[in-house]
């Protein structure tokens, strides 16, 4: 495939994320973020921003609640044509403390617990794609 193209972005989810009793966050948001990730991904391989044409796997592992610090990374598995496959991936950084001592206490895990995973599909007409490739 040639160059390598990846992407990560980190966020913090707030109440207003939260769908959900209990500060639980809809499992939509994670797919928000991997679009925001595609977005960027097909800017670095194209110069555009395409269309998320499809998911065809989507995989929620763990919840995330209001107040949790989600990276979410993505990257470029296959060029075709005009389609562009991807890998994602969202994993929880930061959670809140509730044994904190105090309503904003937080702790940073030791390691990224996985919450989402999701592969899909990204197409980039011919006429909008601004960076050639070697084919």
């Amino acid at each position: 495939m040639g160059r390598e193209y990846r992407s990560l972005i980190r966020m913090r989810m707030s109440a207003h994320d939260a769908h959900y009793g209990g500060d639980l966050v809809d499992g939509a948001r994670m797919l928000n973020l991997f679009g925001d990730v595609a977005t960027e991904l097909l800017i670095q391989c194209d110069g555009d921003e395409g269309l998320f044409v499809a998911y065809d796997n989507v995989e929620f592992i763990n919840p995330v609640y209001a107040g949790d610090y989600i990276e979410a990374e993505g990257w470029i598995t296959r060029i075709g044509n005009t389609s562009r496959k991807m890998e994602f991936i969202a994993r929880k950084v930061i959670t809140m403390d509730p044994e904190g001592g105090s309503p904003s206490a937080a702790k940073v895990l030791a390691e990224p617990v996985i919450v989402t995973k999701a592969s899909g599909t990204c197409v980039v007409p011919k006429d909008k794609q601004r960076i050639k490739r070697e084919e």
